[in-house]
């Protein structure tokens, strides 16, 4: 039954392993006009994503989730609470639970990042505030 377990969280993206290494580049978007998410890693503690964006992420908040942004590549105007940033490759943004965010992408390449959010991230609790 744990194989089966395993073997069902691994097609799904989903890591039971307590360390390991991924090459971020070989993580590749199907569809370049459209956000692509694929989960790395997940326990109850946390999830790690990484994240393509080709144009925006609309603003929203996660009503009991922190969320950290390592941004990979690309350059995006980000809005953070009250703020209004610009964010590139290098850059780390620290996004406290319950503070709306979104990006809009200004480079001619998509904005590619790491999103770790914990504690475990299923979706719930992502609320939208523009459509």
């Amino acid at each position: 039954m744990k194989t089966l377990i395993t073997l069902l969280l691994a097609i799904a993206g989903i890591s039971l392993s307590a360390q390991g290494v991924i090459s971020t580049d070989t993580v590749k978007s199907p569809d370049a006009k459209k956000n692509f998410v694929k989960a790395l890693h997940s326990d109850s503690l946390s999830s790690s994503f990484i994240i393509e964006i080709p144009a925006e992420v609309k603003l929203h908040y996660h009503a009991h989730h922190t969320e950290q942004v390592v941004v990979l590549s690309g350059e995006a105007d980000m809005r953070l609470g009250d703020q209004n940033i610009h964010i590139k490759a290098g850059d780390v943004v620290f996004i406290p639970k319950g503070t709306p965010h979104s990006a809009k992408v200004t480079s001619p390449v998509p904005l590619r990042i790491i999103s770790i959010q914990a504690p475990y991230f299923d979706g719930s609790d992502r609320i939208m505030l523009e459509k």
